[in-house]
């Protein structure tokens, strides 16, 4: 039985609460994580503890357990003159910014004016509620 502090590997498929799959380890090798390390959101942690080999089940996550809501100050303007020379950037387009310690943020071009662009910083799923069918295959 799966308690924190384990190392696990797990098929999952997640969709949203419209059945749209998002992602899934199915034709991949499992996941594998420790339970209670916060290498995985709190919710799907919280769905695997207490599982068996072999066992399979569905969790649903509200969003305050998997990425959370939106948050307004991760959607910024920047100046379409701050964009790499030649680039024609649309709504819906993904794009890659620095963090601070270098490391790739991605973000999503909102809105597009003749100055500026509007991003969104929020991770994809923030603001919605994750399902998972989950099978546990080894507790390592």
């Amino acid at each position: 039985m799966v308690e924190n502090g384990q190392t696990v590997k797990i098929h999952y498929t997640g969709t949203l609460d419209d059945g749209e799959q998002f992602d899934s380890s199915v034709g991949r090798d499992p996941l594998e994580f420790e339970v209670g390390s916060g290498q995985v959101i709190p919710g799907f942690e919280k769905g695997v503890l207490g599982m068996e080999v072999n066992e399979k089940k569905s969790i649903h996550i509200p969003s305050a357990e998997a990425y959370g809501e939106p948050v307004e100050e991760m959607i910024m303007d920047f100046e379409r003159s701050q964009l790499p020379e030649g680039m024609e950037p649309e709504a819906g387009m993904q794009l890659h910014m620095q963090g601070p310690q270098g490391q790739p943020i991605p973000v999503k071009i909102v809105a597009v004016s003749e100055e500026k662009i509007t991003i969104d910083a929020n991770h994809p799923l923030a603001g919605q509620n994750l399902n998972f069918e989950l099978e546990l295959v080894e507790i390592v």
